[in-house]
């Protein structure tokens, strides 16, 4: 009888994502029966912007992985100073929308920016080069956190053997670190390709005449409502994507097979600490001034004629509905938060503590949305559920957002409750114990910390997202991040800003609360 139970839990886990992700991509994919996909692909516009989006994504990934390397090295080889203070400054960039580091350059590096009318730059930011450069500091702080994960954990014992033997540094890397990195490498190089490849925001801001191909998809779908040629161009956007998940799946179980013996050493070296204390504080001055830009910018009367202190901008951009489009933007976090953390914990529990085919199954059907971008999964939501009761309402937003952002989620709760004793349910059922009594009382206490992080990255993610809602948002249920291109569009620069500020609060705010959450358990569990 309990086993029928779970196989109904995990049929009804497995119906749900069916519904909310394959169906939906099945009928955008469908959808391209009546298109001439062969005109749209030869044509010239798509070829360019394809050209576009494969040129900007390798320059951007390339610039983001060499400066994250770097930026990794200094935090996690070196004695300098205030390392963890430097960790968080750098993943500070992925508190706000893509879209916001495009308007932040803009406002910094546009024809009446504040740098450009400061050093009288005559250059144009507009097109490939503000693209690399927004999509750098969009893509940077991931590369980072992927890296200093991976040097975080490399094993010492090669390089003291390499040292007693004499073995050059220069040898060391490409005999010992290279082949280490290799394989983790190429994952967060397809990862930042991917990530910068999809956007959108960044290029629909600060691209000018120069199209990549999500913002031709953007157009096409949003300006022109051609769901035919919009799905075409969803598909060639899966491909990159598909190959990065094809990728991670199928190396997964073989990038650490060996373990730590002992940590890589640190001597003492004040000149090389002082190099990385530099480094780090030039690459953090430089992902923080399109932040500080959205604070001077937001209270002054009115950029660039009149810079004098002002709260007229703050007013102003509630009067226009700021207010009643952060409270959509919460609800959608919250019930995302909520829903998804649900989800995808006991979707979790399924796959890595009962064992069979079926949790296989249900494994790779709950990672699937890794491999599709925001827009597409919107998209493929407009074609799926368009005429049903949930399409144009609150409930469409939180729930694609939730399967968009589910992946990730759900496998913090894969890796921690896989790491628990695998004996548990053996012995509680031997002693009467129920398998609801073992979640409530034994897993979820043991996992907490797992679980608030999992709310977090949900809340964080739907705050700043713009990628499959701007497809299905109405006026009424409009989330505050699309507000950014509205205001730009009218050219209130000062209500973008404050727009952007207002998410990187609310994001810094989840943040605070979850560190001094964390805190609070990890002291309580001391005593």
């Amino acid at each position: 009888m309990k086993f029928q139970r779970i196989t109904a839990v995990k049929l009804l886990i497995a119906c749900f994502m069916l519904v909310t992700v394959v169906f939906p991509l099945i009928t955008m994919l469908v959808n391209l029966a009546g298109t001439d996909v062969a005109g749209i692909i030869t044509s010239v516009q798509f070829r360019q912007a394809l050209r576009h989006s494969l040129v900007s994504a390798a320059a951007g990934t390339v610039i983001s992985i060499v400066i994250a390397y770097i930026f990794a090295l200094c935090v996690a080889r070196t004695n300098m100073p205030h390392r963890g203070v430097f960790s968080v400054l750098a993943t500070v960039p992925m508190l706000i929308p893509s879209i916001s580091h495009g308007f932040g350059l803009l406002i910094l590096l546009g024809s009446n920016g504040i740098l450009t009318r400061f050093f009288g730059w005559s250059g144009s930011v507009y097109g490939f080069g503000g693209i690399v450069i927004g999509a750098v500091l969009y893509a940077f702080p991931v590369a980072f956190l992927m890296l200093v994960d991976v040097l975080k954990y490399e094993d010492g014992s090669p390089y003291e053997a390499a040292a007693v033997l004499g073995i050059p540094r220069k040898n060391q890397f490409f005999s010992i670190t290279f082949p280490y990195l290799r394989k983790p490498l190429i994952s967060v190089v397809f990862a930042t390709f991917t990530l910068i490849f999809t956007d959108y925001g960044i290029a629909l801001m600060i691209g000018g005449r120069y199209m990549t191909l999500p913002v031709f998809m953007y157009q096409e779908v949003i300006g022109l409502l051609n769901f035919g040629k919009g799905s075409v161009v969803g598909a060639v956007l899966l491909i990159p994507a598909v190959i990065a998940f094809a990728f991670d799946l199928m190396n997964k179980d073989r990038g650490n097979q060996s373990f730590v013996v002992q940590t890589i050493s640190k001597p003492e070296n004040k000149s090389r600490d002082m190099a990385a204390m530099v480094y780090c504080v030039i690459i953090c001055a430089a992902i923080a001034l399109p932040i500080i830009v959205f604070a001077v910018i937001s209270f002054v009367r009115k950029y660039p004629l009149d810079m004098r202190f002002s709260f007229d901008n703050v007013l102003k951009t509630m009067n226009l509905g700021a207010g009643r489009y952060l409270l959509n933007s919460l609800v959608i976090s919250l019930g995302v938060s909520v829903l998804g953390t649900i989800v995808s914990y006991f979707t979790a529990y399924f796959t890595a503590r009962t064992p069979g085919k079926s949790s296989k199954f249900l494994h790779l059907i709950s990672i699937t949305s890794l491999a599709i971008p925001g827009m597409v999964l919107g998209l493929s939501y407009v074609l799926f559920f368009k005429g049903s009761f949930i399409y144009g309402t609150i409930a469409i937003l939180i729930l694609v957002n939730t399967v968009h952002f589910m992946a990730s989620p759900y496998l913090m709760a894969y890796n921690s409750l896989g790491k628990l004793n695998s004996n548990l349910e053996a012995v509680g059922l031997t002693l009467g114990i129920s398998r609801r009594s073992i979640i409530k009382d034994v897993l979820i206490p043991q996992t907490k910390l797992t679980i608030l992080e999992m709310f977090s990255y949900f809340f964080v993610n739907c705050m700043m997202t713009i990628s499959a809602v701007s497809f299905l948002s109405t006026v009424r249920n409009k989330p505050i991040s699309l507000m950014i291109t509205q205001f730009e569009a009218q050219m209130l620069l000062e209500s973008s800003a404050f727009v952007s500020l207002i998410i990187l609060g609310c994001n810094l705010l989840m943040k605070t609360a979850v560190y001094l959450i964390d805190r609070k358990v990890k002291k309580s569990g001391e005593l």
